[in-house]
């Protein structure tokens, strides 16, 4: 059942993207197959490790590299290669200017929760090679990203993904809990964000 579970989380995004075209839908699909899929498999894993960390030092470090990514996205946008029509694309999405800033609440307030409970908690590891979860959590970003940056530039994303799911994992390892993980990734969700929102 354990590995399954992406399966879901996959096809939802899927769905949600090429199907029927909507953020929203993809997002909320998203989560609802997490959320399902946790519990159907009630890990023996408490919530509370997502408010638990043992180092500020990591919380911080995690908050200032991951908020850096929206920084380097809305500064090297050219030289990125993100493509020209991505408002357009962003707008076929139901995004516009009236929920823009609506989705990006929820996303940024819920999203780092969800994901690190699932990816980092759930199918997570405290090995510091890299791990089967890090791949997953990196692919599903293949599904968002395509027809939005040219190939040479999604597969680097890719890699930087697992290289970020890694590294979540290796703080989760350090402080015993995914607080300092959660907060990291909300920072990078809210500066990429904006940076998208402030491009297009």
């Amino acid at each position: 059942m354990k590995w399954i579970a992406p399966v879901a989380v996959y096809l939802a995004v899927g769905l949600g993207l090429f199907l029927f075209r909507n953020a929203w839908g993809a997002l909320l699909g998203f989560h609802l197959a997490i959320i399902l899929s946790l519990l159907i498999a009630k890990p023996n894993l408490p919530i509370k490790i997502l408010f638990t960390s043992n180092s500020i030092k990591w919380t911080l470090v995690s908050i200032l590299l991951c908020a850096s990514s929206g920084v380097i996205l809305y500064f090297f946008w050219d030289k990125l290669g993100v493509a020209d029509g991505v408002s357009t694309h962003v707008e076929a999405l139901g995004l516009n200017q009236s929920n823009w800033l609506v989705f990006i609440a929820y996303f940024t307030l819920s999203n780092p929760w969800i994901e690190e409970y699932f990816w980092r908690g759930y199918l997570g590891s405290t090995t510091t090679n890299f791990y089967i979860s890090d791949f997953l959590y990196s692919g599903f970003h293949g599904l968002i990203l395509m027809n939005k940056v040219p190939m040479d530039m999604l597969i680097y994303s890719m890699a930087i993904l697992v290289v970020a799911g890694w590294f979540w994992r290796q703080i989760a390892r350090e402080n015993h809990g995914l607080l300092a993980s959660v907060l990291g990734h909300m920072a990078a969700d809210l500066t990429i964000l904006l940076a998208v929102f402030l491009k297009v």
